[in-house]
């Protein structure tokens, strides 16, 4: 088993990873992309992108719009809906629990975390941030 398993881990979690990086607001496929590989999941290619969103699309959990631009070709946008936010919450919730449990399984197994790169130090502050915001806010207002 010495070939890399990335590209199927990615594709069982790939619909809740866009639907994470849609929490800050719309956005159109290049940015998804982008923000993914920005995460350290690698170059998610369009062939592969615009399945999930479509299904996501039928499934209720975004809605997209068409919009033309000045310059170059129109977008469509995807913008998460309630729906969504919850079904990201529900699965996000479970995935992050099996992770624990795969983590613990491995460790136990002697495997060691490797040590965290630039790019993920960097992605945890700014996942942090909109909690920080948060706690600042809920202080702001007792």
């Amino acid at each position: 088993m010495t070939s890399d398993r990335r590209a199927s881990w990615l594709k069982g979690v790939l619909d809740l990873l866009v639907l994470a990086s849609l929490t800050a607001g719309e956005n159109y496929g290049y940015e998804i992309v982008k923000d993914l590989a920005e995460s350290g999941l690698g170059q998610i290619k369009g062939g592969t992108l615009y399945p999930v969103l479509n299904r996501l699309e039928e499934a209720g959990l975004v809605v997209a719009e068409f919009r033309v631009t000045e310059r170059g070709p129109g977008r469509r946008y995807y913008q998460l809906t309630d729906q969504g936010r919850q079904t990201l919450a529900e699965q996000g919730g479970l995935w992050l629990s099996f992770d624990e449990s795969v983590r613990a399984a491995l460790v136990r197994g002697g495997v060691e975390a490797p040590a965290p790169t630039a790019s993920h130090e960097r992605n945890q502050k700014t996942q942090n941030q909109p909690q920080n915001q948060e706690r600042e806010r809920e202080g702001e207002l007792r």
